[in-house]
């Protein structure tokens, strides 16, 4: 399994606009972070994890050109689902389904009912939405998605469990039955926001920690991070072995 990290900053991405602190200004493009989102392939699978508002520009970094089977999200959070409406050259040929819980869902099609009604517009986005619960696994080509229960402060959302891989975003913990559907994940994918602690969001140490109740040398990745957790390379040296900054660009392979 590959995975690519199209987005790996917060809801202002970084540089954050009118910001001159020193990650905003800073040269190494390891600080350069789009808002959050991934691609996950399998032979010839392909399901991308949250549609940014950055998508547009992910897609044309990464130089894109085969489709996509299905679109995960997280939740209804613009920084999330921004981008659906450039669904549109991954969704002309077929209907692209689309998967998140009943309140994201709900949301989606309050927000967007030109192109996820039954009566669409023409030239939309053909999506096709569906509605899961925590728990609940299914297949997307060759790859097992099982979405996990995840509280963000105090809305629930979704993480996904993606055959070995866990990615998880904007949390600030996860119900005992949900670390249950991780154990035995060999990659973590996870949200740190910055050091100080936030209402909504983990720090680093919590994702360190999240991360080593599942299990020991569980290869991390952090994720979702402001300008505020500091530069790249100062950051990244500090952590414990096994885990790491992320980056935009970054391919893993389990």
């Amino acid at each position: 399994m590959r995975i690519t990290l199209l987005g790996t900053g917060t809801s202002c991405g970084v540089p954050q606009i009118g910001c001159h602190c020193a990650v905003c200004t800073s040269q190494d493009p390891r600080d350069r972070r789009l808002r959050c989102s991934a691609l996950v392939e399998e032979g010839d699978t392909s399901i991308l994890l949250d549609c940014s508002p950055d998508f547009r520009e992910q897609m044309l970094r990464l130089g894109r050109d085969r489709g996509l089977d299905a679109v995960l999200v997280t939740h209804e959070h613009y920084d999330h689902v921004g981008g659906i409406d450039d669904l549109r050259p991954f969704s002309y040929l077929h209907d692209l389904p689309l998967y998140g819980d009943d309140y994201a869902i709900t949301h989606l099609r309050q927000r967007l009912p030109y192109c996820l009604v039954e009566n669409r517009y023409p030239g939309v986005p053909q999506i096709t939405t569906h509605i899961v619960s925590p728990g609940q696994s299914w297949m997307v080509g060759s790859v097992r998605v099982t979405a996990l229960p995840v509280m963000h402060g105090r809305l629930p959302i979704l993480g996904y469990r993606l055959g070995d891989v866990g990615y998880v975003t904007d949390m600030t913990e996860m119900p005992s039955r949900g670390l249950q559907m991780l154990l035995g994940i060999k990659l973590l994918i996870v949200n740190a926001l910055r050091h100080e602690t936030h209402p909504t969001h983990q720090t680093v140490a919590q994702a360190i920690a999240f991360s080593q109740r599942l299990g020991r040398n569980i290869p991390t990745y952090l994720i979702h991070m402001s300008h505020h957790l500091g530069l790249h390379a100062i950051e990244d040296a500090r952590l414990p072995q096994g885990f790491h900054l992320a980056y935009d660009g970054l391919v893993l392979q389990v």
